[in-house]
């Protein structure tokens, strides 16, 4: 197909033997790579190639400066802000949040040629009208504020004095300059002929450099624009070209060129909608694997056409197989890379580090990363994962360097990584330019060319930094130097090599401009993106910015609008995606411009509308069936002869899953640090600690002498558990200490009530956490059933002989008492009761009783004493309830057993209970 850029090349070899003479003007300098390819194929001779500029690089060459780099230009503003001496002054941190805005601001101005002085003159008044107070006095806030904005014009001034100085300038510096020093260019260059293609929404500056041009020179300008658009007065599309042409003196007497009549061709339009960005990735990669089947050139003539550019990485990845020349416009942005986020952890590692060293979490996060891996393994020795799991078996919760050094291998690299000393943003970037230095050693002899490419990218980063800082030094801390490294990082691409014409082309919006393609597919076509919505990041109000004829969202809609509808104008098949989610970041509905084109009249009838959704099947959650194979009996067999233990019967009646995934399989919990003390370590603390009160009482009747000396060692003994259960955890702060408090207060609270039942009750200790065991023959198997156990305490209370179990979590009495006893086997809220029949069962083994109390001792409610088990064994209840005998445990032991074979049973598998 003939786009634009061919068109206007015949228009011009058709009148001019020669190209050699001219100098081409584009929007951008993607069009200037297709229009040199285009002059290539349609030479007949060998000559001289014209000169071919973007609009951005013509003008620097007529104002001769260079442009300055975005951190150039916020470091000499800075400069510029510190030399108005403020009453109050801003760290370079806290002054680069709204200095990016101020630089915008300035670079609107010049642009747009502005009289600053009047400008800022106004904007000061509104200030001041906006603070103004007719009741009383300002106050020194309102004076010290309203300073700043009288002295704008200073600043103004003083910061492009600054980088003229420096023969540099900010786009709109350049721009201004540039109009300054036009006539002395064209007089170096009166015998070249200017042709400007494909321009629409001009700066002020642009639009008088090129009306000066085209008034004295031999020179032409062409316009890409359909005459549907010029024609309609109110369409946005052709906004900026109506008021050219109306009000550009070189129209009286020329022709308006550039102007066609495609889009009112038959085109076949495709709106649909897609729920998220990955689903538009994927129906993008289904467009063009249908679109490559057509024919051979159909890709050539393709162009994906990205409105949000970070679809990129999905688009690359759906991208089919059957395509095998892809010609990508924009970089793949340095921030998605591995090692932007391997520094992000780092610099966060020292930002947040305090008195107490590293948080475990921030640690792990960097230790897990893949480049600091890299850097700290060798093949010997993987020191990540040493100190990964030195931290979580010891339970650090925040780590010193010291600490780091004592359990791994490679102190050299240790040391490069992690320091005690408080880095100074010099020291650090020269810091990471010695980890840069050591991984390009070890990507070299990995043979990694691509992260060698960004470690490439990453040192050239850096060392910016570390000259702008060794240049600028008012930059004292990390979290400065954090928010410029981002600030360079968002900028920075790492830029695709190939054919820029040949096959498939991905390119954002801006990229689209002057070409022209057969098949266009434009993804996120939402509101809010295309266009980019009401967003006025600017210091300057709606109203003064009208005033002064500087631009606002409308113009910028229109010229979003322009880029649109330009790219239907030539062609055939236009796919146009939107996201159907309402989505406040991503756009929640589809474009207005999709809206207007349905509004078309004359357009209706080539569009088709769908909504392109996966489809769903919906996936049943069925319950989890574990049928018993010979492994699996294996397994259940070598557990019945080590020992059921009554937790873990309790596990199979709470969800037989479990008891599989827990008991058999031996799949616990992955290790991890106990930032603050875990249910279960709170537990062992409490049954040590009381274990160790106590012993010296087994065998003994309890005194309150003894009980009140017994006091006088809870704390040195709930430290000394602490220390051995949480390993080196830290109970001096937060949680922690309370949970050292509660302790201490459980024990003495139990203790304080022990005492008291001493007073009116003879108690004696018979023994103290003893491990119990009972072999229990069932005829069904042919193998024998282990019960094991330990048994908090056994005492003897006035005769009566008891096991005690002690629960730091919350039991009631509804939890220990049975009605049913087919219950205690199949319904996990007896659990309680069930593992006090099964102590009771081991105990009578050992020592055959008449009659035992068994109960539990919740430190939740310690003023409820010993909740006892007890059933119901007649129509009224009777004070022997409590009481467990021989016909209590017969009635229990028919349960168990049935529960135990039913565990045993191959033929009845493990299956899930919702819990």
């Amino acid at each position: 197909m003939n786009g634009f850029l061919e068109e206007v090349l015949d228009k011009i070899l058709s009148q001019n033997s020669s190209l050699s003479n001219h100098i081409f003007i584009l929007p951008s300098k993607r069009a200037g790579t297709f229009l040199k390819n285009s002059i290539a194929k349609k030479a007949t001779k060998t000559e001289f190639a014209p000169e071919i500029w973007s609009i951005e690089t013509f003008i620097e060459k007529i104002s001769g400066l260079s442009y300055a780099s975005n951190l150039e230009q916020l470091f000499s503003l800075y400069n510029t802000y510190l030399k108005s001496k403020p009453k109050e002054i801003e760290t370079f941190y806290s002054f680069s949040k709204w200095g990016q805005t101020l630089l915008q601001d300035f670079n609107e101005i010049d642009r747009y040629l502005i009289d600053t002085k009047k400008l800022f003159s106004n904007l000061s008044a509104i200030q001041e009208i906006s603070h103004w107070s007719p009741e009383a006095p300002k106050t020194q806030l309102m004076e010290d504020y309203l300073l700043f904005w009288n002295n704008l014009d200073v600043i103004y001034k003083d910061f492009n004095a600054s980088l003229l100085n420096k023969n540099k300038g900010h786009q709109g510096l350049v721009y201004r300059t540039a109009c300054s020093k036009l006539k002395s260019y064209l007089k170096e260059n009166k015998n070249k002929t200017f042709v400007f293609l494909g321009f629409n929404a001009l700066n002020e500056s642009e639009s008088i450099i090129i009306q000066q041009i085209l008034e004295q020179h031999s020179s032409d300008i062409f316009w890409d624009i359909d005459n549907s658009f010029l024609k309609d007065p109110v369409h946005d599309a052709g906004l900026f070209l109506r008021d050219h042409k109306k009000n550009w003196s070189h129209f009286n007497s020329n022709d308006f060129k550039g102007v066609s009549n495609y889009y009112s061709e038959s085109k076949k339009i495709e709106i649909i909608g897609t729920p998220k960005n990955i689903s538009q990735a994927k129906y993008v990669g289904n467009l063009l694997k249908e679109i490559s089947k057509t024919s051979n050139n159909a890709i050539k003539n393709t162009a994906v056409i990205l409105a949000d550019e970070s679809l990129l990485n999905p688009i690359l990845n759906s991208i089919p197989e059957e395509i095998n020349s892809v010609n990508i416009t924009m970089g793949y942005s340095l921030e998605k890379t591995p090692l932007a986020s391997f520094f992000q952890l780092f610099f966060e590692l020292y930002i947040k580090r305090n008195t107490k060293g590293w948080f475990y979490s921030n640690l792990l996060d960097f230790l897990s990363h893949p480049t600091t891996t890299s850097f700290l393994n060798s093949k010997e020795e993987n020191n990540s994962n040493l100190i990964s799991n030195a931290i979580k078996n010891k339970n650090w919760s925040y780590i010193t360097p010291e600490k780091i050094i004592s359990v791994a291998k490679d102190k050299d690299c240790i040391s490069t990584v992690f320091q005690e000393l408080n880095f100074t943003p010099l020291s650090f970037t020269k810091r990471c330019l010695l980890i840069i230095s050591k991984l390009k050693d070890i990507y070299t002899e990995q043979s990694n060319s691509l992260a060698l490419e960004y470690l490439y990218r990453f040192n050239s980063l850096f060392n910016q930094l570390n000259t702008l800082l060794v240049e600028h030094h008012y930059m004292n801390d990390l979290k400065s130097l954090l928010s410029l490294y981002n600030e360079l990082l968002s900028s920075e691409t790492l830029d695709f090599r190939g054919d820029p014409i040949e096959g498939l082309q991905i390119m954002g919006m801006l990229e689209s401009r002057n070409l022209d393609f057969e098949t266009v597919i434009i993804t996120s076509v939402n509101e809010g993106i295309l266009p980019s919505g009401k967003s006025n990041n600017s210091f300057i109000p709606f109203d003064l910015k009208i005033a002064h004829g500087l631009p606002t969202y409308k113009e910028k809609d229109a010229v979003y609008t322009y880029h649109f509808y330009r790219i239907l104008q030539r062609a055939k098949n236009v796919y146009l995606i939107y996201n159907t989610e309402p989505d406040v970041l991503e756009g929640g509905e589809k474009s207005r411009l999709i809206t207007q084109l349905l509004t078309d009249e004359n357009k209706i009838g080539d569009i088709t509308e769908k909504i392109a959704t996966p489809n769903v099947v919906p996936s049943l959650k069925e319950d989890e069936i574990i049928e018993k194979d010979v492994d699996l009996m294996s397994l259940i067999k070598n557990h019945a002869t080590n020992g059921f233990s009554p937790t873990s019967l309790s596990n199979y009646i709470r969800n037989p899953i479990d008891f599989y995934k827990r008991n058999l399989l031996k799949i616990d919990d992955l290790l991890a640090v106990e930032e603050t003390v875990a249910a279960n370590t709170f537990g062992t603390i409490v049954h040590d600690t009381l274990e160790d009160l106590y012993t010296p009482f087994v065998g003994k009747t309890l005194e309150v002498g003894l009980l009140h000396e017994a006091k006088k060692n809870i704390e040195a003994l709930v430290k000394k558990h602490f220390a051995k259960t949480y390993a080196e955890g830290d109970i001096k702060y937060g949680k922690n200490l309370i949970a050292y408090n509660v302790i201490l207060r459980y024990i003495e609270r139990f203790i304080h009530l022990e005492i008291k039942q001493v007073k009116q009750n003879t108690i004696k200790i018979i023994a103290l956490e003893q491990n119990l065991k009972v072999s229990l023959n069932f005829p069904e198997l042919d193998y024998p059933i282990v019960l094991k156990g330990k048994l908090d305490r056994i005492d003897e209370e006035n005769g009566t002989l008891r096991i005690i179990d002690y629960k730091t979590g919350r039991v009631e009495p509804k939890n220990v008492k049975i009605t049913n006893w087919e219950d205690c086997i199949t319904d996990y809220s007896y659990s309680k009761a069930f593992q006090l029949l099964c102590y009771s069962v081991m105990f009578n083994a050992q020592n055959p009783i008449s009659e035992i109390q068994a109960g539990i001792i919740t430190f939740k409610n310690l003023n409820a004493g010993i909740l006892k088990f007890n059933t119901p064994k007649g129509p009224k209840k009777s004070a022997e309830d409590s009481l467990i005998n021989k016909e209590t445990l017969d009635l229990f032991l028919v349960e168990l057993k049935r529960l135990i074979l039913e565990i045993c049973n191959p033929n009845i598998p493990f299956k899930e209970k919702e819990v």
